[in-house]
């Protein structure tokens, strides 16, 4: 059988003759930018977890930071593997644009290929600063940018199917930086059993001092609008070896255990993703 090919319109060589910032160009834009049910008889407890009323609070209100009005929106592109090269190179040159253009109130925070995970995939993270007006004036104006529409129309014929989620930000996490590279990045995803995102707060709330020392803590995000329960942790390390030694000094931490035993009663499944950064990733400097 013969291989496939990705064939790259004329269209999609115009959007590459000026492919925009690569790396080494002096790009210096800044990139990044608790359910505890009622439980009266357990007093020693109430010592240590914040009592939320779940029928008065919403948990965005609850958990999300309250001093930033920041919305995310992860995507999830799985791509025609003939294509994934042809479809990095169109990225690489169209989104940083965005992320530079001051008049659109968006930043890419990062952009990756699944290396270990779901393959043929590509993962972007973007943040809106503003919440859902900055969301809507960008979406408004992209619909008159005919660069950006030249470029879905061709992006459409690589891919095989495409999703995304809006995110808010625990109030316990940090904010995602720009950080010295290269680094490899480690995306968990947890779907939440319907009810427990409280709990789930409230406990990694009190752990995430567990995994500080090595700042391997990138961010955390729960979903708002998409598939819903829905927790991401993006953790940053310099190699495997880094990660695998990170990971296993919190198990040495005293507190750490007990986290995970609790955690582990919340949620459905997880899955992983390792992700190098491509050329374009704004979290690495």
């Amino acid at each position: 059988m013969a291989p496939r090919l990705c064939i790259i319109s004329a269209a999609a060589r115009r959007l590459l003759g000026n492919p925009g910032p690569r790396l080494g160009d002096p790009v210096t834009a800044a990139a990044v930018r608790f359910y505890s049910k009622d439980n009266e008889g357990s007093w020693f407890r109430s010592l240590f977890v914040h009592k939320v009323d779940p029928r008065k609070d919403a948990h965005s209100t609850l958990l999300s930071k309250k001093e930033t009005s920041n919305l995310y929106k992860i995507q999830f592109h799985n791509v025609k593997p003939e294509c994934l090269d042809a479809y990095n190179t169109l990225t690489e040159a169209v989104l940083p644009k965005l992320h530079l253009d001051e008049d659109y109130p968006c930043s890419l925070v990062g952009n990756w290929n699944t290396w270990y995970g779901e393959q043929d995939q590509a993962v972007h993270l973007w943040r809106f600063s503003g919440g859902y007006p900055a969301l809507m004036d960008c979406m408004n104006k992209l619909k008159n940018n005919k660069e950006y529409l030249e470029f879905r129309k061709e992006r459409s014929k690589m891919l095989l199917s495409r999703r995304n989620q809006l995110l808010l930000e625990f109030s316990f996490w940090n904010e995602p930086q720009p950080r010295t590279g290269p680094n490899i990045y480690e995306l968990r995803t947890y779907k939440l059993k319907p009810g427990t995102m409280i709990e789930w707060g409230n406990n990694w709330a009190r752990a995430i001092k567990y995994r500080q020392e090595n700042q391997e803590a990138v961010g955390g995000f729960f979903s708002q609008i998409g598939e819903l329960y829905v927790v991401h942790h993006l953790w940053a390390y310099k190699d495997l070896q880094s990660r695998e030694e990170t990971r296993n000094a919190a198990w040495r931490k005293r507190g750490w255990d007990e986290n995970v035993y609790y955690t582990g009663k919340c949620f459905l499944w997880e899955s992983v993703r390792l992700l190098p950064p491509l050329k374009m990733v704004m979290l690495s400097s």
